[in-house]
């Protein structure tokens, strides 16, 4: 069943004007040879209907992972078009727009020179073992990702599915060109203890995840949150149908809006016109729905799914007439080893390096973050826990950095410190590449590229910057002179009774050379 004869045989499709930007990502891909390319959109800046405006020289594969991004693209499109997923299947339209789990079952209805463009919406994900099943299937002439996640290559790593970045609009430069609204970023600690929650495909497990959320103090809390911070229209995330109900029975006029809910569109205008105060919602204004107006997101649905939260995020970005900014409220809590989403995840910054006891004062000005986070990480617990993490990250990015000493800062630059002189190599960015001296490179050939510069430069302070040689003579207590120097040079609380060797040295280290 094609999706037009599912819609009724008739579909009205959204004209849209094209903003400059959108139209010169379009020009580039029209005049691109065949090979893979990415392209990074902020959340708000119109991926979608740029993806769907490419010019069609054959036919066009749309993959996406989710319903609402199956669907979504439908609108947009002025041709045929089909879809696979679950009960739907094409039926030689000129677009398909698949699901990944669907397409991966069907890939024998389709000869491997089928399309001629393959889009991967969501493309962070392409490196599942799911989205290479298919990607490997086919032959297409281009093979276009669109992202909005900024993840640097931190995570997944898209080197070996696409070949090169060819366009990035980050949402720093859609605020500053005044696409979308300035964020105020608020974090309020709630209490919650989500670190026994399983996971699942990458995220908490939605029913434990409510089993631990949805409690009466927790649903209190997040009421004094929003009458202590909330500004104007206040859009809430919560983690299920009940939740999102007991959160707005709390809430003078709130309403829940659920799958069930039949008249959203109705309760959409009247929030706009300021008749609800506060919509509570579960997984419904994640994507695709048009809200002219929200002031205020609050997220109480923990995740740690980077485009799940740049989505419920993004429901704010809009700007409208008298809207000054975005108020972004993340309620926060125990997670235990698991990574939350908060806003420094927006801009692609690591809370890792900052102490636990520290991030609650991760908030303000989205972009006032960075310096933020780089003051509070750059404190004696994170410079000891330095080496583990760094080895922890090159492990899983098969990275060899010769164990040298880096230093891994929030926003993903590595740096080595030797007396006078500070080596830096850039954050690397979704395709593992770095720039120095403005000579683009693979991360592996700059870890390579230093470690032969400080051999043949630097080899008598081998035991500053090589970890083996920190290691071999580090395990012993700290010397007094050592600790003297510690207390000496450190302005703030630090206990040095139990250092050994080793952090003694990497702390002295940080505070002589950084």
């Amino acid at each position: 069943m094609s999706w037009t004869t599912f819609l009724g045989g008739a579909r009205r499709v959204k004209k849209i004007k094209l903003r400059d930007y959108q139209q010169e990502c379009l020009d580039i891909i029209d005049k691109l040879e065949p090979g893979s390319y990415l392209i990074q959109m902020a959340t708000g800046c119109g991926k979608t209907a740029t993806f769907t405006n490419i010019k069609r020289k054959g036919r066009v594969l749309v993959l996406a992972h989710r319903e609402e991004l199956i669907t979504q693209p439908v609108k947009y499109y002025d041709c045929s078009v089909g879809i696979e997923m679950a009960n739907s299947n094409s039926n030689g339209e000129e677009v398909v727009i698949a699901s990944v789990m669907s397409l991966t079952h069907r890939l024998e209805k389709f000869k491997k020179d089928e399309f001629d463009t393959i889009v991967i919406d969501e493309a962070h994900h392409a490196a599942a073992t799911s989205y290479k099943k298919i990607i490997n299937y086919f032959k297409p002439r281009l093979l276009l990702g669109f992202t909005a996640t900024p993840n640097r290559g931190d995570k997944v790593r898209l080197d070996d599915v696409f070949q090169k970045i060819i366009f990035q609009r980050d949402l720093k430069w859609a605020i500053k060109n005044k696409y979308l609204t300035d964020i105020d970023c608020i974090r309020v600690n709630i209490g919650y203890d989500i670190s026994k929650v399983s996971r699942r495909m990458g995220d908490f497990a939605p029913g434990e995840l409510e089993d631990v959320m949805n409690t009466d103090l927790l649903n209190g809390a997040i009421k004094e949150a929003y009458e202590k911070y909330a500004k104007g229209q206040t859009l809430i995330f919560a983690t299920s149908v009940s939740h999102a109900e007991n959160i707005a029975k709390l809430i003078p006029g709130a309403v829940a809006v659920t799958a069930n809910t039949k008249n959203r569109e109705e309760l959409i205008k009247k929030f706009t016109n300021r008749e609800i105060p506060v919509l509570v919602n579960c997984m419904i204004f994640t994507e695709g729905t048009d809200m002219p107006l929200v002031e205020t997101v609050m997220i109480a649905r923990p995740t740690s799914n980077s485009s799940l939260y740049t989505q419920m995020v993004g429901r704010g970005l809009r700007l409208y007439p008298g809207k000054d900014k975005l108020t972004l409220i993340d309620l926060v809590g125990t997670t235990g080893r698991a990574n939350l989403c908060t806003a420094p995840t927006l801009i692609g910054i690591d809370l890792n390096t900052v102490p636990i006891n520290k991030q609650d004062e991760i908030q303000g000005d989205l972009f006032d973050l960075p310096d933020l986070i780089q003051k509070r990480s750059d404190v004696p617990e994170s410079w000891i826990r330095n080496i583990e993490y760094v080895n922890l990250w090159a492990k899983e990015q098969a990275y060899d950095t010769h164990d040298v000493n880096y230093f891994k800062m929030p926003n993903g630059d590595m740096v080595v410190t030797i007396p006078k002189k500070r080596i830096v190599i850039p954050a690397q960015d979704e395709l593992g590449e770095t720039t120095i001296k403005c000579q683009k490179m693979k991360m592996q050939e700059a870890f390579d590229l230093v470690y032969r510069y400080l051999i043949e430069n630097h080899s008598e302070q081998r035991y500053i910057w090589d970890v083996k040689q920190i290691r071999k003579w580090g395990r012993a207590e700290a010397s007094d002179k050592q600790k003297n120097m510690i207390k000496r040079m450190y302005k703030g609380n630090l206990d040095v009774s139990d250092l050994n060797k080793s952090e003694a040295s990497l702390i002295l280290n940080r505070l002589c050379y950084r």
